[in-house]
């Protein structure tokens, strides 16, 4: 059975991280959440410049709508003893042509195996954006809205889903079948989760 005091200790040596400080135009500051009582798993993609300052994962517009999509409060989603947050790259990767850069490949390497064997009670990951998918479900020759559009033909234990960013406004515009289908059934796996 995993050790909550070993996972502190793996948090703390993830915080310190500064593996790649030399590609990192803001400095490391590693993101992430986690404890061994975890039920609900979020795996985006690497922070941006508002969560770099703050330290708090999704703590700007894409969060408030993540958490309109899973119909939780403030005080649930930031509950580490219910929901887990592990980025890919859990610190701001920088600017990049068209939006932020992707997430450094180093972190999931060096530290996703190591923070999943400490929570055994998750039921549901949630992959969000290509990065995730990828990594979760296997590379793919399928778009990202293929992926999420057969939701259905993953492993239960995960749902991918779009990046919640302002950026994806027309995306949802242009698949509405997402907010009509998929976001109903992610509440409805949610409210199962944490029924209360």
């Amino acid at each position: 059975m995993p050790d909550s005091l070993e996972l502190v200790d793996l948090l703390a040596q993830i915080r310190a991280c500064d593996h790649c400080a030399p590609h990192l135009p803001l400095g490391p500051n590693p993101v992430v959440r986690a404890s061994t009582s975890a039920r609900l798993l979020i795996v985006g993609q690497a922070p941006g410049t508002r969560v770099h300052e703050t330290g708090i994962p999704w703590n700007d517009p894409s969060g408030e709508r993540l958490r309109d999509w899973l119909a939780i409060d403030h005080a649930t989603f930031y509950d580490e003893s219910l929901i887990a947050i592990v980025p890919m790259g859990f610190c701001y990767p920088g600017r990049g042509k068209s939006g932020d850069l992707p997430p450094r490949p180093e972190c999931a390497e060096l530290w996703h195996e190591k923070v999943l064997t400490h929570m055994p009670d998750v039921e549901l990951i949630l992959v969000i954006g290509r990065y995730a998918q990828d990594r979760y479900l296997g590379k793919s020759r399928a778009t990202l809205t293929e992926r999420v559009r057969n939701w259905r033909d993953v492993d239960p234990r995960y749902l991918p889903l779009p990046h919640p960013s302002p950026r994806s406004t027309l995306w949802l515009r242009r698949n509405p079948w997402f907010e009509d289908e998929v976001v109903p059934a992610l509440r409805a796996r949610v409210q199962a989760i944490f029924p209360d």
